[in-house]
C-alpha cells in the first residue's frame, strides 16, 4: 500500500500478471516500465502469432514429456491471456526505461530523477531499444 515508485519488468502474458499489474497501479504513485519486454512486449510477444490454445497444445500436451491434463494439473500454470501486452496497454505507466536489459546508467538516471521529484527524461543515447 502507498508505494511511491514501482519498477515493473516483463510483459503481461497471463491472468496473474494482469491482476498484479492492476494491483501495482492502485497501490503506487508512480509506475515505471523497465526493459524492452515491459515497454514493447519484445521477445515474449512472439507468441502473439499463434492462438493460445494451439500454443498450449503443441508445447504442453503434444511435446516431449507431455504434461498431464485435467484437474489440478490445469491449474498449475496461470491462464494465458489471448495476446502478450506491454505494461502500458494494461495500466497507466508514468515512465519508461528501454533496454534488454537496461544498462545501469539508464536505471540510475530514471531513479535519480524520480528521487529528486523530477520527470524522467533519458538522454537520447539512453532511449534505444535492445
Amino acid at each position: 500500500e502507498q508505494v511511491d515508485v514501482t519498477l515493473v519488468e516483463g510483459a503481461v502474458a497471463n491472468v496473474d500478471h494482469l491482476e498484479l499489474a492492476k494491483k501495482i497501479r492502485q497501490r503506487s504513485r508512480i509506475v515505471v516500465s523497465v526493459g524492452d519486454c515491459a515497454v514493447t512486449g519484445n521477445v515474449t510477444s512472439l507468441r502473439n502469432k499463434f492462438p493460445v490454445e494451439d500454443l498450449l497444445t503443441k508445447v504442453y500436451h503434444e511435446g516431449p514429456g507431455a504434461a498431464p491434463r485435467g484437474g489440478e494439473h490445469d491449474r498449475i500454470v496461470p491462464a494465458l491471456i489471448p495476446r502478450v501486452l506491454p505494461l502500458h496497454q494494461v495500466i497507466q505507466v508514468d515512465a519508461f526505461i528501454p533496454g534488454c536489459p537496461p544498462e545501469p546508467e539508464r536505471i540510475w538516471a530514471a531513479v535519480s530523477a524520480l528521487l529528486a521529484g523530477e520527470p524522467v527524461v533519458l538522454a537520447e543515447k539512453m532511449r534505444k531499444f535492445g
